[in-house]
């Protein structure tokens, strides 16, 4: 007779397996089963008794519970109502459920509270957006230990040149400091994503740099639509020029300045970049300073990027 295979066991969470919960892949549930990952990651927040902590996306809670053992209150952001629930039955009638708070919801809609920290294993899709929120937070947090798509935690970190360096590079640089901590395998979730992850720490630069957040994100946008090109070239668009010169005129309508009848906006921006030596340099290899540099000539001339 041929042999029967037996059945392929997988280590499922029992409470949840009793609840039939299947994991929806549009909200990013890939549940952390790795509990070493978890004692690690919390290591890397030096976590304090007197600590206020955000976690976004508790999932089943695996990490929640490490962490409201070691500190004085959680706030965890829930949007799958199914698991919310799942998680109040955890800590129901236990010396935990008066230090959890669950915000049920969008995080990215959501006001976020006053927190310490900030440690997630975090829904992928919402990587982005999500960095931008926390770092433009404020009150400023003492750090985040976050879980990355690797991808995504490898730009993070890139310095100038780097193939994966981008604006996601230089604009959270600016605002904080990131440290790759650790990659993860995806054997270590369930289910398994199609991609290896990493965990990142951010420590937010306090006090922030002395600009102005919406023109640093105008001028960056314009630089890396295409990183490999000059600045002159980039700042040559037709749109970029359009969008330059009507900002141009306000501020000249705002501050009593009369526009020559000559006036040519491309001759403009072309002689700001001669003047600090940055119509040749390309964003793929600009640092936060560069940036900045060209940011402060042009709002010296009065052009702005917001």
């Amino acid at each position: 007779m041929p042999k029967v295979r037996a059945e392929k066991k997988t280590r499922v969470h029992t409470e949840v397996a009793k609840q039939g919960i299947v994991f929806n892949k549009d909200f990013g549930q890939h549940i952390l089963k790795n509990p070493l990952i978890v004692t690690s990651m919390l290591e890397k927040a030096a976590l304090r008794p007197t600590d206020v902590v955000l976690e976004i996306g508790p999932g089943t809670g695996n990490m929640t519970v490490k962490i409201l053992e070691k500190v004085k209150k959680v706030i965890a952001c829930e949007i799958d109502p199914r698991l919310v629930a799942e998680l109040q039955k955890r800590v129901q009638g236990t010396p935990m459920q008066s230090k959890l708070q669950i915000l049920i919801g969008d995080v990215l809609k959501a006001d976020l509270p006053f927190f310490d920290c900030c440690v997630a294993n975090m829904p992928y899709q919402i990587s982005s957006p999500f960095v931008f929120k926390l770092l433009l937070h404020r009150p400023f947090f003492r750090c985040a230990v976050l879980m990355f798509q690797l991808e995504f935690a490898q730009r993070l970190v890139a310095k100038p040149g780097d193939k994966l360096y981008c604006r996601l590079s230089v604009n959270t640089q600016l605002l904080a400091r990131v440290d790759m901590l650790m990659k993860i395998g995806k054997n270590n979730f369930r289910p398994p994503p199609k991609v290896e992850s990493s965990v990142v720490r951010i420590e937010p630069r306090n006090p922030p740099p002395p600009i102005n957040y919406t023109e640093w994100d105008g001028l960056t946008r314009i630089a890396f639509l295409r990183k490999n090109k000059t600045l002159s070239a980039a700042f040559k668009q037709t749109t970029v020029l359009t969008a330059l010169e009507q900002n141009y005129k306000v501020h000249c309508s705002l501050k009593n300045v009369d526009l020559p009848a000559e006036f040519n906006i491309k001759d403009k921006v072309e002689d700001i970049l001669n003047g600090i030596d940055a119509g040749s340099k390309r964003a793929r290899t600009m640092d936060t300073d560069d940036f900045m540099a060209v940011l402060h000539a042009f709002n010296a001339e009065g052009i702005h990027f917001s």
